[in-house]
């Protein structure tokens, strides 16, 4: 039986979603990212890309290649009531779906002719499908692999589908740059780059003992099968969250310690928030920071049993502040907090101190007025670190 791996790519998915719901942006440069000095392009329309934009630039350089180009902030609610669309479309046709992110995933076709026909038949009706539900375009790619199928949707940008039969693997992946195929970063491509590979075509052409010399037994037998296009990786259907979590870069550094500790509160209280939308316990908090000079470090504890409540989740937060010695000596450019070790809420325990009825409250207030309106004060008034 003949293996078949459909990938599909949502173009310019974030961008997209926000001309699809303006259309007064349709056909216009729009960017989407954190808005702030220190913000980052998350996605950019093709419109936008044309001016050299693109994912991960400064928003401030965006600003400079397209100033005519609208600036929006994520609406992240948003782009996944979307990617639910398209996640219900794509397990229609196969159980094993593996998204790799909100706008693309794997699946997998192998053994579905019987009820969809022809892979390649099946590759055009959901593209179609896909556009026509959800008023997006997308991007595929239909190989005998995972590697390859990525590899065929990229070809496909934007909005085509792209196959890849057995007989034109060597064709397809000989003049592509290295730099393209997985487990190939900037580091290995220069090195390649400095013993005249540059192409996969040229990967393929160096001797499995010339590679393992390069890079050891098992990356240079790694590099052997990339340049010929095996991969035999599975697609593995999506698994329960192991962890979540939210940070935040400020505009300006922050310094006083009373107001790191409040933003620390709030970052909690979001993620308590999202562990009830998603039904789960969380048993391990973690706390994040990033100085002016770019210094990062984390700290951890462990909860005494699986929460979701908003106030000891908060505390737990902050407490770690003091125990780690995480202090703004030097200015605060970035906080984060994270919540692992991920259970069904399958039971609530209840705490002396922390009653559940005050996280339903809390949760009410969040739901109905928005997380802004909503601040955690400190036990006792004023609170400084220690």
């Amino acid at each position: 039986m003949a293996r078949w791996i459909l990938h599909v790519d949502m173009d310019a998915f974030f961008a997209a979603v926000e001309q699809l719901d303006q259309p007064a942006l349709r056909g216009q440069p729009v960017v989407v990212g954190g808005l702030g000095p220190r913000g980052v392009v998350a996605t950019a329309s093709y419109e936008a890309r044309a001016f050299g934009v693109h994912s991960a630039m400064p928003i401030a350089k965006a600003r400079m290649l397209c100033p005519h180009a609208t600036f929006v902030p994520p609406r992240f609610a948003r782009y996944e009531q979307v990617a639910g669309q398209v996640r219900e479309i794509l397990a229609s046709y196969s159980p094993l779906v593996e998204p790799l992110s909100l706008d693309e995933a794997f699946v997998d076709l192998t053994g579905t002719e019987r009820l969809h026909g022809p892979a390649e038949e099946t590759a055009h009706g959901l593209h179609q499908r896909i556009r026509a539900e959800t008023g997006l375009a997308c991007s595929v790619g239909l190989a005998g692999n995972k590697l390859l199928a990525k590899l065929a949707s990229e070809a496909a940008k934007p909005g085509g589908i792209h196959v890849v039969h057995e007989q034109d693997v060597e064709g397809f992946l000989s003049p592509l740059p290295v730099g393209r195929l997985w487990g190939i970063g900037p580091h290995t491509a220069k090195v390649l780059a400095e013993r005249g590979v540059h192409t996969v075509g040229d990967l393929r052409d160096v001797d499995a003992s010339l590679l393992c010399s390069w890079f050891g037994p098992r990356g240079g037998a790694h590099l052997w099968r990339l340049a010929r296009g095996l991969d035999d990786s599975p697609v593995v259907p999506a698994r329960e969250a192991k962890s979540i979590s939210q940070e935040v870069t400020y505009p300006e550094d922050l310094v006083q310690e009373e107001v790191i500790a409040g933003e620390v509160r709030q970052l909690a209280v979001a993620l308590a928030a999202r562990l009830v939308e998603e039904r789960l316990l969380a048993t391990t908090v973690r706390v994040k920071i990033r100085w002016a000079d770019f210094t990062t470090r984390t700290r951890q504890v462990q909860l005494p049993e699986p929460t979701d409540h908003p106030v000891l989740i908060a505390d737990e937060a902050v407490a770690l502040l003091d125990r780690g010695g995480l202090h703004a000596e030097s200015g605060i450019r970035l906080l984060g907090v994270g919540l692992a070790g991920l259970v069904p809420a399958t039971f609530r325990p209840e705490h002396l101190f922390a009653p559940s009825a005050l996280t339903d409250a809390l949760h009410e207030v969040r739901s109905r007025h928005g997380p802004e309106r909503l601040t955690l004060g400190f036990p006792g008034g004023d609170r400084r670190l220690s």
